[in-house]
């Protein structure tokens, strides 16, 4: 007899779905994935000097003792211990490029956005409109109508993704839905710390750029002529979560002598970039706004305030 139910069993019925449990499911698993901005131990070797007084030095070879023909060459013992020790101490200038390398290094990006699972869910009202020569956004309700507690974060949870179409997807629909709706952003705004938060800290260079635009729209889009908007104030007790990642790259610049760096025209250069939002934070932040971002960047000086 013949078992028809083999037929249509499961090639590999292990694989399924984490989140739904469908063997169907497009959404990736993000079980063994780590944190967004998450640190990874250093495989190398922990500097003591960098704690205390005590210095790492290297394993003595036979190369560094006298031999025959060799010596002080007249020098008294003292100056000679002290050229052994320059000779067995490590390069500080070696020590801080590595350390400065390091900052500057991006961190985990797993591909486990709440927008990401939404999109490939179908319960976001957007569709990628392929008719003209450049891909666009297409709404399937009007963007004013949206509840913006609901979906303003979750296109911002969007922003930390690398890959097409959920970078292209989540950039555009933030614009839209601040463009639209510049009213309703206001009481939202503590909803958007943790996104933007876990965006910077990827370090990723790409990212972070596509978070710095986001931040300046924001803060400009309640702000008419002279008058100071309330979304600029209302970002200012979140400095401590944004401003961190700002004061590692704000001097994040490229010494290309005299080429031409196209960045500065397509404002991707992420020194200058941070520079210019933090100027906009300070003009639409209120009077509070310096004293803090000073206290994070003390580097920063004041365009307000001679």
């Amino acid at each position: 007899m013949v078992n028809h139910q083999s037929r249509y069993k499961l090639t590999n019925p292990t694989k399924t779905s984490v989140a739904t449990g469908c063997a169907f499911d497009m959404t990736q698993s993000t079980a063994t994935a780590s944190a967004p901005g998450g640190h990874t131990r250093t495989k190398e070797n922990v500097d003591v000097s960098a704690f205390s007084f005590e210095r790492t030095v290297s394993k003595p070879d036979t190369a560094i003792y006298l031999v025959k023909g060799s010596g002080t060459g007249g020098l008294s013992s003292v100056d000679s211990s002290q050229r052994m020790a320059e000779r067995l101490a490590p390069d500080e200038d070696e020590v801080v490029e590595k350390a400065t390398k390091h900052a500057f290094k991006c961190r985990a990006n797993p591909p486990n956005t709440e927008f990401r699972r939404f999109y490939e869910r179908g319960d976001l009202p957007i569709n990628v409109d392929q008719n003209g020569s450049k891909p666009r956004l297409s709404w399937q309700v009007d963007v004013s109508q949206l509840d913006y507690h609901h979906y303003l974060p979750l296109f911002f949870d969007g922003l930390r993704e690398v890959e097409l179409p959920y970078s292209f997807l989540a950039e555009k629909g933030v614009e839209d839905m601040i463009n639209n709706g510049p009213t309703k952003i206001l009481a939202v705004i503590p909803q958007l710390i943790i996104p933007i938060k876990t965006a910077l800290n990827t370090r990723d260079p790409k990212v972070m750029v596509r978070v710095i635009r986001i931040l300046r729209a924001l803060v400009e889009c309640d702000g008419q002529d002279e008058n100071v908007g309330l979304i600029g104030q209302a970002l200012v007790p979140y400095y401590r979560q944004i401003l961190p990642v700002f004061n590692i790259f704000k001097n994040k610049n490229t010494n290309i002598g005299d080429s031409i760096d196209y960045s500065q025209q397509k404002n991707d250069n992420l020194g200058d970039l941070i520079n210019s939002t933090l100027e906009l934070f300070e003009h639409y932040g209120g009077e509070d706004a310096f004293i803090n971002i000073k206290y994070l960047i003390p580097t920063y000086q004041s365009v307000l305030h001679s």
